[in-house]
Formats: structure tokens, C-alpha cells, sequence
């Protein structure tokens, strides 16, 4: 992204500035995770008398909902509303939307959804990964169907999105349902985070052989993550063999992870299977692994 502290140097040392100017300075600070200058900036270029446009907002707005800059982002949202932007320019829209469902304020975030004259794909999106998030998974199917009876093409994200509310809301004939109509109808191949979602969906509702069959009939290899939540699911179900597998496949697919030795010791150990436990720590050696500060084997006492 570039020497920031360069470009700030730069900014600080110019004779006359302009919107671009501000613009872009407030947009690389809050690319590269620096929310607070980002805002900061902002606030200076309101106190300079500079007139903020649609390329300020999308710019500030995501660094306002890390923050939890609350008073900043709803100035910014009455002030777009006042100039007609939230109206003309959906991008506006999208990140005011955003701000909001950052914030937890879904209602004001549905408001706003709802009194943009032009929407596209991204806006529901944007809604829909709001009410997942916020643990509002119905209300996100809800307007994901609502989206599909308004003919708007869905996305890849859109599905993501869309199989998260059924996580959280633990819809797994919704979530089946889905994941079935991304080929079948909308042409979508799914892709690692899809598969992710789906076995979520399955092992928050204990569906664990379910889940697995799902991971081994992948085109592409599953990743840390995939076997991660299926560990995750059968840990929490009391799963002991497939939590193994899927412990064991963690190891295979990174090896350097220490924590991933750690809780196929701890599965043994719960077990009283104490050779096996012994075994993990000496592949543990074998392959120059180090526990990390914090992690706990379960010793046999």
C-alpha cells in the first residue's frame, strides 16, 4: 500500500489542498488499518471548511464502524441525506448501511436500506452480512428472499452472507436448501468459504457425518479453517472419532501449528489413552514443534 508515514509527511507540508487531496489521504489511512488518523483527517478537513463528497464518505465511513465512532458516522449520514447522495450515489448508500450494521444499529441500517431509491447487488449484501453478524439470521433469510423476489442476481457473496444467517440462526434445511440452489439454479461454483458456511450450518446442528461427507466430496482441498469447524463441532458434541480425523488432518495440512498437536493430545487424554498421547508428543519432536506459551497438553497424572 505504500509508505504512509511518506504520504502523510507530504500532505502535512502541502501549500494548498483540495477534496482529492483529502480524499486520498483519509482513504490510505484507513486502507492500511489506521482508523483513527483516518477519522482525525476527516474531522480536520470539516474544520477547514471543505465540502465532503461521496468519495470522503466511502472512505471514512468503514474506519468510523471499526472504531465504533458512532456521533462521526450518523454527522456524516445526516449530512449525505441533506445533500441527496444516500439518493443519488448507491455507494453512499452501501457504506452508511454498513456504518450501521457495524455499529449494531439494524434498524437504522434497515431504514436507510429501504429509503435508497437504487440499490445493487452489494447493498443487499451489505444488509444481509449485517443481520448475520449481528445474530439477526432470520430477518436475513427474510431479505435474502426478498432479494431473490426483486429479480437481483445474487453473487458469490450474497451466499456467503446468506448461509451465515443460517448458522446463526440454525436454518439447516435452509442452509441445505441454499447451498444446493448456487449450481442448480443461480450457476455459482462454491468456493472454500461457501464450504466453510455449509459445514458450520452442519455441525452447530450436530449433522457432523453429514459435514465430513460435505468436506470429502470438495473439488479443492479443504483448508485449516474447514477442519478447524468440524473439530469445533465435535468437540462440542462429544464426536471423539471424527474429532480425531478431523485433529489429524489439521496436523497434515499445517504442521508447524503447534496448537493443532495440542488438541490431539487433549482428545486422547480426555480418553485415558495415554500411549497415543505419548505418540503426539513425540511426533511433536520429530518435527521440531515447540508448545506455545498458553497452550495446555492434558498430562497423565
Amino acid at each position: 500500500m505504500g509508505d504512509v508515514e511518506t504520504g502523510l509527511g507530504l500532505f502535512r507540508r502541502m501549500g494548498e489542498r483540495n477534496v482529492v487531496s483529502w480524499n486520498t489521504m483519509i482513504s490510505c489511512l484507513a486502507q492500511n488499518g489506521r482508523d483513527g488518523e483516518a477519522v482525525e483527517v476527516f474531522n480536520e478537513m470539516r474544520e477547514e471548511g471543505f465540502e465532503i463528497d461521496e468519495a470522503t464518505v466511502v472512505s471514512v465511513l468503514p474506519a468510523c464502524g471499526q472504531l465504533g465512532a458512532v456521533e462521526v458516522g450518523k454527522w456524516i449520514h445526516l449530512y449525505t441525506d441533506s445533500k441527496g447522495l444516500i439518493g443519488e450515489v448507491v455507494s453512499v448508500g452501501n457504506a452508511v448501511v454498513s456504518f450501521y450494521c457495524k455499529c449494531g444499529d439494524l434498524d437504522a441500517a434497515c431504514s436507510v436500506f429501504k429509503g435508497m431509491a437504487r440499490k445493487n447487488v452489494v447493498s443487499w449484501n451489505t444488509l444481509i452480512l449485517g443481520y448475520a453478524f449481528n445474530g439477526r439470521g432470520e430477518l436475513g433469510i427474510e431479505l435474502f428472499e426478498e432479494m431473490m423476489n426483486a429479480d437481483e442476481k445474487p453473487n458469490e457473496a450474497t451466499f456467503v452472507g446468506a448461509l451465515t444467517c443460517c448458522t446463526h440462526a440454525g436454518l439447516v434445511e435452509k442452509g441445505r436448501d441454499l447451498f444446493a440452489s448456487m449450481t442448480e439454479i443461480h450457476g455459482i461454483e462454491p468456493k472454500l468459504e461457501h464450504y466453510g458456511c455449509m459445514v458450520d450450518v452442519l455441525g452447530r446442528s450436530e449433522c457432523l457425518k453429514e459435514a465430513h461427507d460435505l468436506i470429502k466430496s470438495m473439488p479443492m482441498k479443504p483448508n485449516a479453517a474447514l477442519w478447524g469447524a468440524l473439530l469445533g463441532a465435535c468437540s462440542t458434541h462429544g464426536e471423539v472419532k471424527l474429532a480425531e480425523l478431523a485433529a489429524k488432518e489439521l496436523i497434515d495440512v499445517e504442521p508447524w501449528n503447534s496448537g493443532n498437536y495440542v488438541l490431539l493430545s487433549n482428545i486422547y487424554a480426555e480418553e485415558g489413552r495415554w500411549d497415543e498421547v505419548e505418540k503426539v508428543r513425540e511426533l511433536m519432536k520429530e518435527n521440531c514443534i515447540t508448545k506455545a506459551p498458553g497452550q495446555s497438553a492434558i498430562g497423565k497424572s
